[in-house]
């Protein structure tokens, strides 16, 4: 994907464009060049401009989105349409996808589908709003990631050393394979694992050359999405997507798949904001399943341990999809996980 894809917007509703440009214009990503209010404007507008991706309404005057979708694709199958509109029925989605759109987005549900969503298809992927993720298209080209592909897993450790030990095996893994891995803690948590790569023969110098290897620091990821102590969806997915993208071009495996891990939702755990935690972990899931990304978090039981409701365990336990712990001998692992 370049830095910059040119998109056009089709939508006869004059406020919800520049909204939609505001969007996109807080991802370096995109750009909006083209504006269309009508089906024939936004025919004439594809075939003579074509733009990487075109997000198409479903009501439009003059000619409506489904047919104009048709119109496009008969004249350049490749384009990339991605419907985003209010209708959330799902024959009126179905009918959109038939036409062999790369996807649909309800647009009450934009804010944090929408980047997602135009990631996807520019990587030759579908994507359906989860709330019509339910249903089956039977006449629609549609394709998700199935939730057996969903990696997002949990762990808790009565030592700092065994959550590195896991950390370093994970990274030498995804970057033995070829591909990137992202990693997100504190300083010294960051050098250590830089210690135990190289100790293991990793050649950290040319991975992070090669964009292959990210290493950031928790409290400055955690400022680009956090507003008043809780985790903004649209700036968390236009950071998350931004940083998924920008390591996926780095990518040198036969099979691309991106993985990170690290301390955000647990150093809000620490910090006492566990309903900013449980929902960074949703936000997190909701990454996993919509890129095959591998996100592992690990989490101290001696912070798990100071919550006497153990539901905040088993809260964030169950945002993820396998739970792992490394408990001191003599002791059981935190209510509500497994090994």
């Amino acid at each position: 994907m370049s830095l910059l894809e040119r998109v056009l917007v089709v939508d006869d509703y004059e406020p919800w464009r520049p909204q939609i440009r505001s969007l996109l214009q807080a991802s370096s990503n995109w750009r909006v060049v083209l504006e269309a209010s009508d089906g024939l404007e936004a025919i004439q507008m594809a075939e003579s401009d074509r733009p990487d991706v075109i997000l198409l309404d479903v009501g439009l005057p003059r000619l409506n989105g489904i047919e104009a979708a048709r119109r496009i694709l008969e004249r350049n199958p490749i384009a990339r349409i991605l419907f985003v509109s209010e209708h959330h029925a799902w024959d009126i989605a179905e009918a959109a996808l038939a036409t062999g759109a790369r996807g649909y987005v309800v647009k009450s549900d934009a804010g944090r589908e929408l980047l997602p969503a135009m990631a996807a298809i520019v990587q030759g992927k579908r994507f359906v709003s989860t709330r019509l993720g339910g249903r089956v298209f039977e006449n629609a080209k549609y394709e998700a990631i199935p939730d057996a592909l969903r990696c997002h897993e949990i762990g808790f450790y009565s030592d700092d050393r065994f959550r590195l030990d896991d950390f370093a095996r994970l990274a030498e893994a995804t970057l033995n394979a070829g591909n990137p891995f992202i990693f997100v803690a504190t300083e010294s948590h960051r050098n250590d694992l830089h210690q135990r790569l190289e100790a293991r023969g990793c050649d950290i110098g040319r991975a992070v050359k090669e964009a292959r290897f990210s290493s950031l620091d928790v409290a400055d990821v955690l400022s680009t999405f956090m507003v008043n102590g809780w985790p903004d969806e649209t700036r968390f997915w236009n950071a998350a997507t931004s940083l998924i993208l920008q390591a996926a071009k780095a990518s040198r495996g036969q099979r691309l798949r991106v993985s990170a891990c690290g301390e955000c939702a647990p150093y809000l755990l620490r910090e006492g904001n566990t309903d900013a935690a449980i929902r960074l972990e949703q936000l997190w899931d909701e990454l996993a399943r919509t890129y095959e990304v591998d996100i592992f978090c690990g989490y101290s039981t001696v912070v798990s341990d100071r919550h006497e409701d153990r539901s905040v365990v088993r809260r964030l336990c169950a945002e993820h999809r396998a739970t792992y712990s490394s408990p001191p001998a003599g002791q059981t692992a935190p209510a509500g996980s497994s090994s």
